[in-house]
């Protein structure tokens, strides 16, 4: 903020560490805590001290001026929520261990909210009555709630986080289009404010529903996401929402289905070699359980099966591996050699399109030591539907022009949805239409990671030396630094004053004390763009300016530095 008060580190809350905190496992992680903007407080839970404030601020500010420019209406909901909404739309046991439930004095059970689209609902059914009420997008910046598993990596995984979520409210589905593109366009406007490198990729809707639904993320080793992009042509996807075309084949002269003994080969691995085949030519069915019932998931033998597409395909049901137990209960399933010939009704049976119509394997014969071979779907066995399950992997064909996909890892930052009407059939949200019958509403939702948002900044953009904030989300514009003397620092204090008075925001380092090697030190682990230091010729005047990002360096008067730091902060 222009004309703000100089910050003196002599009184600033921020204490930097020469080492990296020995639960850090990410650059941002290490990093944040050591140059003072965050500290622990319990697993997955943050402070956010005065420096990381300010950066936290400035997203918040962005993706605020960016939301009001396309018409969005910020309000300010609970993060204490009552069960009955989220029961209405299943999310109450949908969500699972990941949702904070609690109850209040009364026994009443409340909630912390990890997403709002049952109260969006409910104030949009509250205040709108007729199709002249709409369409709207409302918003808020707020922290969220998820009891995470194992919160890790810093302010990327934790139990607590801030971020915007929208939602629109259109009464036919060309104005949810409308305001979906409005959203995808304003996502990109904060994100290039931001300075991030990111990808605007197709991925599942998985338990929110909807018709479409997108990503934005941030290419970074300490993502958690995998997403696929096309050398040749704009595909891009999260690996999760990738789905390879279903294409049958001719089985005629395929010999009949026939038994052979394989003694020890519970594996595909082991069953290959004793072959001597490819891994390819075998089917491996993998046994899980939804929501308690067991389900055979086939796949071509040298592929693994991504458990988080199968998690998509049947969300909100739980998905889980089964154990020995399972096994045990039932003498149908023979461990190691269960082929989906002969499962009957017993098992559900779905399928990668991979193993399409026609198509002859080697898999179990569902008995102790015997696989079968020839084995061709659509013959010997049906699949009941078809869902691409597999581990997407480097080189596998783009679906648009069919050259080798790269992968890379990548930080979720952003992600919208084409809800539709999920949350409206569940709440009863309609209004009066133009014709005078009423009208079910069509919704999107839209979220933000402004806490995710900091952390993808600091794994994008730092350096060897430190943190290396983009202009307009750093926590000051420039680092003054008194190398120590008296007049040093009294050269140093002036100066920033004038800067102030500029309309730059100034940090500057007049710790008594502190060695010059120290600051410098500081100055370049906290990352702000610009450094100013009051050094070995403050007698004379003269400042040294040193470009964070570039580590250009140039000696000017205090005049010069002046004119350079306003030119330079005015056009970044």
């Amino acid at each position: 903020m222009a004309n703000a008060p100089v910050q003196r580190m002599s009184q600033l809350m921020a204490k930097t560490l020469r080492d990296d905190p020995a639960d850090a496992e990410v650059l941002s992680h290490k990093l944040l805590v050591r140059a003072g903007y965050v500290r622990r407080t319990a697993a997955g839970i943050w402070s956010w001290l005065p420096l990381g404030k300010k950066v936290l601020a400035n997203v918040e500010r962005i993706v605020r001026e960016e939301m009001d420019a396309i018409g969005a209406q910020e309000v300010s909901l609970p993060a204490l929520l009552p069960r009955e909404p989220y029961e209405a739309t299943g999310r109450w046991e949908e969500y699972g261990p990941e949702l904070f439930r609690l109850q209040d004095r009364k026994g009443g059970d409340y909630l912390l909210g990890p997403t709002h689209e049952e109260i969006f609902t409910l104030i949009v059914k509250d205040q709108a009555s007729s199709y002249k009420d709409l369409p709207v997008i409302l918003y808020q910046i707020q922290t969220k709630f998820r009891d995470e598993a194992r919160p890790r990596a810093g302010i990327l995984r934790g139990r607590e986080f801030l971020m915007k979520d929208s939602y629109s409210f259109d009464t036919e589905d060309e104005g949810l289009a409308h305001s979906y593109a409005l959203h995808r366009q304003a996502y990109q406007k904060v994100f290039d404010r931001l300075g991030l490198d990111y990808r605007i990729c197709a991925a599942t809707a998985g338990a929110m529903g909807g018709s479409k639904s997108e990503e934005f993320l941030a290419p970074a080793g300490a993502g958690e996401d995998t997403f696929a992009d096309c050398p040749n042509c704009d595909f891009a996807a999260n690996t999760e929402a990738i789905a390879y075309e279903l294409k049958p084949v001719d089985a005629e002269g395929v010999a009949a289905l026939e038994e052979i003994p394989t003694p020890d080969t519970p594996t595909i691995e082991t069953l290959a070699a004793s072959l001597g085949v490819p891994a390819s030519a075998t089917l491996k069915n993998l046994l899980v359980k939804v929501a308690g019932e067991i389900v055979a998931v086939g796949v071509p033998g040298d592929r693994e099966v991504d458990l988080g597409k199968v998690e998509a395909h049947f969300a909100p049901a739980a998905v889980e591996l089964v154990t020995a137990e399972d096994f045990t209960d039932r003498p149908d399933l023979v461990r190691g050699y269960v082929g989906p010939q002969g499962l009957g009704e017993k098992v559900t049976y779905i399928a990668d399109p991979r193993v399409a119509p026609g198509t002859a394997w080697i898999t179990g014969a569902n008995k102790e030591g015997l696989h079968a071979k020839n084995v061709v779907a659509g013959r010997d066995f049906e699949v009941g539907e078809y869902v691409d399950v597999v581990v997407v992997q480097e080189g596998d064909p783009c679906p648009n022009c069919g050259t080798g996909l790269k992968l890379d890892r990548a930080i979720e930052i952003g992600h919208i949805f084409q809800l539709g009407r999920k949350y409206a059939d569940a709440l009863k949200l309609d209004v009066l239409g133009q014709h005078g019958k009423p009208v079910r509403v069509t919704m999107g939702s839209y979220g933000i990671g402004v806490s995710r948002a900091v952390a993808a900044l600091a794994e994008q953009t730092a350096d060897d030396k430190g943190l290396c904030w983009p202009a307009e989300v750093a926590p000051a514009d420039v680092h003054v630094v008194a190398a120590g003397k008296a007049l040093q620092t009294e050269l140093a204090l002036d100066v920033s004053e004038k800067l102030r008075a500029a309309g730059l925001r100034v940090l500057v380092d007049d710790r008594p004390g502190v060695s010059p090697g120290v600051k410098f030190t500081d100055s370049e682990l906290m990352g702000v763009p610009k450094i100013l230091v009051a050094g070995r010729r403050s007698a004379e005047g003269v400042l040294e300016l040193k470009d964070r990002r570039t580590g250009e360096r140039e000696e000017l008067t205090v005049d010069e530095a002046i004119a350079r730091l306003t030119t330079t902060t005015a056009t970044a």
